[in-house]
């Protein structure tokens, strides 16, 4: 852990850029702000990807560091702090299934547009799936015709969550009109 006053030289010298005072600050401190950022996160790997996204942080904006505004640490945990949080909040808007339990599920996507593909083309159903655009007839096939859930659906379309909901809503709604 560096000396207080020492972090406030540091950060000075980096805003010139000295990578050797980043180096020095980054043995220092990273050891300190990766525990913060894992308390947060409870993830050590999404925690060390944070503190290295907050130097690169720190080495592009050192020179906006006002030593009268607070201390070098109390900047630096605010940094690690706030990139801890944006990532909490971004990960709510995921759902992630680990990959073996991908792999059991197999090829879904080529499950679905089998089904698709498998209906007349006088079917009713087809033409109205075929009016979706792509992405949202693939979320309502992969979780109407595979039985994926939400969360299992935005894995295999490495999409957010939230999206995958969107869509099939949207879908299963503009199906109902079509078919109606």
């Amino acid at each position: 852990m560096t000396d207080p006053k020492t972090a406030e030289q540091l950060i000075a010298q980096i805003a010139t850029g000295n990578r050797s005072a980043l180096a020095a600050l980054f043995e220092g401190e990273s050891g300190r702000l990766v525990a913060i950022a894992q308390r947060l996160l409870r993830r050590r790997d999404l925690a060390e990807e944070v503190v290295q996204e907050a130097f690169i942080t720190v080495w592009r904006q050192a020179a906006s560091f006002d030593g009268s505004k607070g201390s070098a640490r109390g900047w630096l945990t605010t940094i690690v702090r706030n990139r801890a949080l944006n990532l909490l909040r971004d990960s709510a808007r995921m759902d992630f299934e680990d990959s073996e339990k991908l792999t059991e599920l197999g090829d879904r996507q080529a499950d679905a547009r089998a089904a698709y593909e498998a209906l007349s083309i006088k079917d009713a159903l087809r033409h109205c799936l075929g009016m979706l655009d792509a992405s949202k007839r693939e979320a309502v096939l992969l979780c109407y015709v595979t039985g994926l859930n939400h969360g299992e659906a935005a894995a295999f379309m490495n999409v957010p969550l939230g999206t995958v909901k969107s869509w099939v809503r949207r879908g299963t709604v503009a199906l109902q009109e079509c078919l109606s």
